[in-house]
């Protein structure tokens, strides 16, 4: 299945349904009055959450939802029938922006999440309504209210507690296969990752949810390469795992790139815990080793680990220091949710 993590589409919620005027007429009953019902209401258009999917490639191919209008009311006091919503499911992270792409209008990130996006107009007044003692046979109904239509922008940003970040070729995917059941593109050029990957990691019995983005280069957010456009994946990562090739020429330039582009874009990555850690670390001996952590570590301002995806070395210490900072997180935001204690 193709990845497409944003869509622009054209919602229209549902006209109401008009009054209707009309007087009773039945055999022997004399001056029976008006009888006709009101419109009934135009469908809404709602965002679903569901469960089950993982990007928008849906609306790439159908970019039009009307919701159904009301029905129009009939005799006998009979009120037309509410006109059908418009449903549009969306996987859990996506984000709707108005047609500025700038506007927030709803933020799902939970399954089951309803949101009404744009309500269906009102049903008109039929005749029988206006009834009164001094206007005892009105002939007069209300139309309907018309709907509400607009493009919006779906924007989907993954929902995982760690993301990978790094220059292209630095050991991201190779990472992510070795740690989980993912089975990302891995090749010996840049730009392997076209589209973000997750994947389910496990360490000392518990799990947490790793993303890997396609890689940066400097320049990202000015469009260079495949631009910043994926750093919204993990905007919503409690953690950033930040690998640097060590066989790279100048492992300092790497990092100082990647924070570089992260400030430029913004959205608080730049302020997220980071752990730092050397890949392919295989491939040197000791004394290149302890060169690399040296460099590292004076433009970084922390020792970063050791890590090979190949020979699994430093792999799950670097797990266990991740988990370490996704329970802290936790933890955190249950007591930032809990209830407040009751005090008479």
């Amino acid at each position: 299945m193709k990845f497409l993590d944003q869509a622009k589409v054209y919602v229209s919620s549902g006209n109401g349904g008009a009054g209707c005027v009309a007087f009773r007429r039945e055999k022997f009953i004399e001056f029976g009055g008006p009888n006709g019902g009101d419109g009934g209401r135009g469908g809404d258009v709602v965002v679903e959450c569901v469960d089950g999917l993982n990007t928008l490639i849906d609306y790439r191919y159908q970019q039009h939802f009307r919701a159904r209008p009301g029905q129009h009311g009939m005799g006998k006091n009979r009120t037309g029938a509410r006109g059908d919503d418009a449903v549009l499911k969306v996987p859990a992270g996506t984000q709707v922006f108005a047609d500025d792409n700038e506007t927030l209008l709803a933020d799902l990130t939970e399954i089951g999440q309803r949101v009404v996006l744009a309500r269906g107009g009102n049903g008109g007044f039929g005749n029988a309504y206006f009834k009164s003692s001094t206007n005892q046979a009105p002939r007069r109904a209300n139309p309907g209210l018309e709907g509400t239509e607009m493009w919006i922008w779906l924007r989907l940003k993954l929902i995982a507690d760690a993301g990978l970040v790094g220059l292209p070729n630095a050991g991201k995917s190779t990472f992510l296969a070795a740690v989980s059941a993912a089975k990302p593109k891995i090749a010996d050029y840049p730009f392997t990752t076209l589209h973000p990957n997750l994947g389910v990691v496990g360490v000392d019995q518990r799990e947490f949810v790793l993303a890997d983005i396609p890689g940066l280069i400097e320049g990202a957010h000015e469009g260079a390469g495949l631009g910043d456009r994926f750093l919204g994946h993990v905007e919503r990562c409690r953690v950033l795992l930040h690998l640097i090739d060590a066989t790279s020429e100048d492992v300092a330039a790497a990092y100082k790139t990647i924070r570089g582009e992260l400030e430029a874009y913004g959205g608080g990555l730049s302020e997220k815990p980071e752990v730092l850690a050397l890949s392919k670390v295989d491939a040197l001996d000791a004394d290149a080793r302890a060169e690399r952590v040296a460099e590292l570590a004076a433009v970084a301002g922390q020792k970063p680990l050791l890590l090979s995806s190949a020979s699994r070395e430093g792999v799950e210490d670097a797990l266990r220091k991740v988990m370490g900072i996704i329970d802290g997180a936790r933890a955190e935001e249950l007591e930032q949710n809990a209830p407040a204690e009751w005090q008479p």
